[in-house]
């Protein structure tokens, strides 16, 4: 059931990340969004990158600007047919869950992104084994997620080195949808992570200048208390 409860609150966000994410959420727009694309290089012409989790494209659309030949995936039917409309038949978008064995070749991809999505995952392992596979000798994953401290309120008995399947509610496009999401501990972030690649670099972002501009007191917030965790990590060479 906990998958399908993902899967329902993304259709029905579909048209919100579509239409509005890009326009009206800053933390995304001027926060996430910009730390992720920092540690990619300007130009990207030619390589293979897998979006895992591509949402309404916004991400899939910039590696297709920088020059990518992408593949994109969703678990979300809807979140597909908003990345479809958004790039055409430019790139190959399938709904597909990363939790599962994926249709890929194995030594198919330069560079996995992963954006905000793998908190939906129970078991990094197993994906995190699949994308080892798809990943060339010395492949980038790029990816990020709530930051293990971001969601401890929602925790009902406050256990932080537990990891939870927590409920949220967010008000999206003037309605309420209830969110569903895992949240596990740093040490399990970064042991998952290690076992299967090489860390090179992990990221707290700090909100951009035009954030602080339009939304001083969130900023002040992010400084304090940070909402998402960025890696950037290496298929290990045997």
């Amino acid at each position: 059931m906990n998958k399908q409860q993902i899967i329902d609150a993304y259709d029905i966000l579909a048209s919100h990340y579509e239409h509005r994410v890009d326009f009206e959420s800053p933390y995304n727009t001027d926060y996430e969004r910009p730390a992720m694309m920092s540690q990619l290089p300007s130009s990207i012409k030619g390589i293979h990158v897998l979006d895992a989790g591509c949402a309404a494209g916004w991400y899939t659309e910039q590696f297709l600007n920088r020059g990518a030949n992408v593949t994109a995936i969703d678990v979300s039917s809807e979140m597909v047919a908003a990345t479809k409309r958004r790039i055409g038949e430019k790139v190959e978008v399938y709904q597909l869950d990363f939790e599962n064995a994926l249709p890929f070749a194995d030594s198919t991809y330069d560079c996995i992104v992963s954006s905000l999505a793998l908190h939906y995952i129970a078991d990094w392992k197993r994906t995190f084994a699949e994308f080892v596979r798809l990943l060339k000798p010395g492949g980038t994953f790029l990816f990020s997620v709530h930051h293990p401290t971001m969601d401890i309120h929602l925790s009902e008995n406050k256990e932080y080195f537990k990891r939870e399947f927590l409920h949220d509610r967010w008000k999206k496009s003037g309605k309420y949808v209830d969110m569903y999401f895992y949240r596990r501990p740093l040490q399990d972030i970064i042991n998952d992570t290690l076992h299967h690649f090489e860390i090179e670099k992990m990221i707290e972002p700090i909100p951009t200048e035009e954030f602080r501009r339009n939304y001083p007191s969130s900023y002040e917030k992010l400084l304090k208390q940070p909402s998402f965790l960025i890696i950037k990590a290496k298929k290990k060479r045997f």
